[in-house]
């Protein structure tokens, strides 16, 4: 099980703004994470005092990121730098205001697509048993000379 500073180190993401607490579970095709920083008053993505549903979708890019980060350690590569290009078919259900939220928020996203860096990724957000947000992303990787 990786920790929130453990997983700091393998995103570009630091600070407040590394928002996953911990891996539960990854393989190659998919990664559960939970936190609980969607409680903090100090997150960077409050407007406000209020966490936006709209902002899970950044906790789902980093759960996608770190998979990414464990992929390329796992192989002995280094991960190239990847950028949110697309989103589809995004749900937000039934919260507006998930600072609210007293459990933790486990992020799940599967793998559907990879090829040179590039990859399309299912995922869903949850709160115990609710649903919070689900969608498709596609990650497109910059490649650096």
């Amino acid at each position: 099980m990786f920790k929130n500073i453990e997983l700091c180190e393998l995103i570009p993401h630091s600070g407040k703004m590394c928002l996953i607490d911990c891996v539960k579970e990854w393989d190659d095709e998919s990664i559960i994470c939970t936190t609980r920083t969607h409680q903090n008053h100090d997150n960077p993505l409050l407007s406000g005092s209020t966490l936006p549903v709209s902002a899970l979708i950044e906790y789902a890019a980093q759960a996608m990121a770190i998979h990414g980060a464990l992929i390329a350690k796992e192989l002995g590569e280094k991960m190239q730098t990847g950028y949110l290009a697309a989103l589809k078919n995004v749900n937000f259900y039934n919260y507006l205001e998930i600072h609210k939220i007293s459990s933790p928020l486990t992020i799940k996203v599967t793998k559907k697509f990879s090829s040179k860096g590039n990859m399309i990724y299912d995922f869903v957000v949850t709160s115990e048993t609710d649903n919070l947000i689900s969608g498709r992303a596609t990650v497109i990787a910059i490649f650096n000379d």
